[in-house]
């Protein structure tokens, strides 16, 4: 139940859900980007620009056309990511197009740094048709050791996805796809221990049938829950055989369709309320509220229910109006709150793991190991109010990392070899690395202080 304290202090509460945005607006043309390019080599004096340019460059080239691998002992490619993007799906925010999703995608790249020790380049896309999105990612990869796709529009999200990680040479990963699933399942593992329920017997409402949830069910089913005891809610309502609208469109909407047949075992009918009712947990990535997942809805679902209420920026439901109305544990998708379920959890640590072990690709195996591992980290803090780590507890990123190396390793999708330890080590010295310069940058003056508001 809601606090005393909280629940006269509801007005401070919106305050607070409401700065970051402000702050935002006041930060980001005060430092007109948030990623940069800087220099990883030494440079003594103007004799060194034969070394690294020409023509003492030529030999390196060489090199590597002879033996193309080379590449990612001679250049920085094997610690960079494109984060690619057409804008058609950001942040709740929807189609804003590739311009305006660009502060995003840098933000991503900022994460990628600080978090994971990864170079992240943001590439905006002004295109929407999925071939040609395709075409550039393959053109892209002689650049990069690993590509992240990012807000891209369903359903053309999952055939980019499934397109390029069968044609690519380098990892492909949709963070709205399979971050959120990783980190959801991590968050739903030490959830239901506070509980004490058990992953064959809860039923679950699924509100939102986008990319990510569709991702997120995918994995939870995978990792033991009933599907058909399970519920999938899009903006017309409860999934399942009933729905002729999907069944007509069944070779677009291929895993819409796909999830009208594995749920919904009760051949339910309705809407979120009707596949709330009883429910054990909510997962909801749909329209950014409050209001789209209402206090009444929840009083109905069964005890000591869980809600993740995840979209941005503002969840579906505020914490303190769930929590009044009966839920045991509330997560949402933003750090000023308790219970973060955001990908930001996942994405840093599992490109740290997998770039240093030059993997091929991301399995469901090695998501699974990285949840396990996020899920693990809490350790004897888990309770109600904390599920899952913050990000400030940086170890969970270099364990995560050495966790997915050691998967792809064991799964036949590694080109190196390392031990669990070589790995932790790597991950935290990278990861390091990039919080001792960013802090030494401020305090020498490079990244300037920001007036006071």
């Amino acid at each position: 139940m809601l606090k005393d304290k909280q629940a006269v202090d509801v007005d401070a509460l919106l305050a607070k859900a409401k700065k970051p945005s402000a702050d935002a607006m006041r930060l980001h043309p005060f430092y007109r980007g948030k990623v940069e390019t800087t220099l990883k080599c030494a440079v003594r004096n103007f004799q060194d620009f034969a070394i690294w340019y020409t023509p003492g460059v030529a030999a390196p080239c060489r090199a590597i056309e002879a033996e193309p691998e080379k590449v990612y002992d001679y250049t920085n490619k094997w610690n960079t990511v494109a984060v690619v993007s057409d804008g058609t799906r950001v942040l709740g925010l929807g189609d804003i197009g590739p311009k305006a999703g660009l502060p995003v995608m840098e933000g991503k790249a900022l994460l990628y740094k600080y978090l994971g020790g990864v170079d992240a380049v943001p590439i905006m896309l002004d295109t929407k048709d999925p071939d040609k999105i395709i075409e550039t990612v393959l053109m892209l990869q002689p650049s990069f050791g690993g590509i992240n796709l990012e807000d891209l529009s369903q359903p053309k999200c999952f055939r980019i996805l499934d397109t390029l990680r069968e044609k690519a040479e380098i990892p492909v990963w949709h963070d709205d796809q399979q971050g959120t699933a990783t980190v959801t399942l991590a968050g739903l593992m030490n959830a239901l221990k506070v509980v004490g329920k058990k992953k064959e017997e809860i039923r679950i409402a699924f509100i939102g049938c986008g990319a990510s949830n569709v991702a997120i069910s995918r994995l939870i089913f995978a990792w033991g829950v009933d599907p058909t005891k399970c519920m999938m809610v899009d903006s017309k309502g409860i999934l399942g055989p009933h729905r002729k609208d999907l069944e007509m469109r069944r070779h677009e909407y291929v895993d819409k369709w796909r999830l009208c047949q594995t749920t919904n075992g009760e051949l339910r009918e309705g809407g979120i309320p009707e596949a709330m009712e009883g429910a054990d947990v909510v997962i909801a990535l749909s329209r950014p509220g409050p209001g789209t997942i209402k206090p009444e809805w929840v009083d109905r679902m069964s005890e000591d229910a869980i809600v993740f209420a995840c979209a941005n920026p503002a969840p579906e439901i505020w914490p303190w109006e769930a929590q009044e109305a009966g839920a045991r544990i509330v997560a949402t998708g933003r750090s000023d709150f308790p219970n973060q379920v955001n990908n930001s959890l996942g994405f840093p640590g599992i490109f740290r793991g997998t770039l240093d072990v030059r993997a091929t690709t991301i399995t469901d195996e090695m998501c699974f190991a990285a949840a396990n591992a996020l899920a693990s980290q809490i350790g004897g803090r888990l309770d109600a109010e904390h599920i899952l780590p913050n990000m400030d507890d940086w170890e969970v990123f270099p364990r995560e990392a050495a966790a997915v190396g050691m998967k792809a390793q064991e799964q036949g999708v590694a080109r190196l070899e390392k031990s669990y330890d070589e790995l932790f080590e790597h991950a935290t010295q990278m990861i390091g690395r990039s919080r001792s310069m960013t802090k030494l940058m401020m305090e020498k003056g490079f990244i300037a202080e920001a007036p006071e508001e």
